[in-house]
């Protein structure tokens, strides 16, 4: 054990977390951090329901928190467990590929999910593009779901009728 980090129980999990909201709240205009989980050995899910996941639901809506480097297993099942209770999605990189644990979409806005991850950024009319049966109105009220849900992380931008488009993007 001579080197391994280990993340146990809630005090340590709510040392961290306040560590942790300090950092992000010092990185005021940043919208998107990246939690390396490279090296941590053993995380149990006091921990993580006290740190991880209530730092990705203090932010919801707001900046994107995502995982990488979570190669291990019974650290992964652990987040996803205490992700799971609490009702949060965490995004979830590893080798280029991204992973959702945690909260599950519905089954109403799963292909929608699915399309704005397998993209840079994803807009209503690209979503309606590929599929004619989703109207213009209903792939915007998907979108607007996942990421008030927080499974993407949305941005505007001026649409070519002169109004507001958002687009959707990927947690990572």
């Amino acid at each position: 054990m001579d080197g391994e980090v280990v993340a146990w129980g809630r005090p340590q999990g709510r040392s961290v977390f306040e560590k942790l909201v300090s950092f992000v709240e010092g990185h005021p205009g940043q919208s998107l951090f990246k939690l390396s989980m490279e090296g941590v050995e053993r995380i149990d899910g006091s921990f993580a329901s006290e740190a991880i996941v209530e730092l990705v639901r203090r932010y919801l809506g707001m900046k994107g928190i995502c995982l990488t480097e979570l190669a291990d297993d019974e650290n992964r099942f652990n987040i996803d467990l205490a992700a799971t209770r609490m009702d949060v999605p965490i995004a979830v990189w590893n080798q280029g590929a991204i992973d959702i644990i945690g909260s599950k979409p519905s089954s109403g806005t799963r292909e929608a999910l699915e399309f704005a991850l397998s993209r840079l950024e994803a807009r209503a009319a690209d979503f309606v593009g590929v599929n004619a049966n989703v109207s213009i109105a209903n792939a915007s009220t998907k979108f607007k779901q996942l990421w008030e849900q927080g499974f993407l992380m949305r941005s505007e931008s001026a649409a070519d009728s002169g109004g507001v488009e958002f687009l959707y993007r990927r947690i990572g």
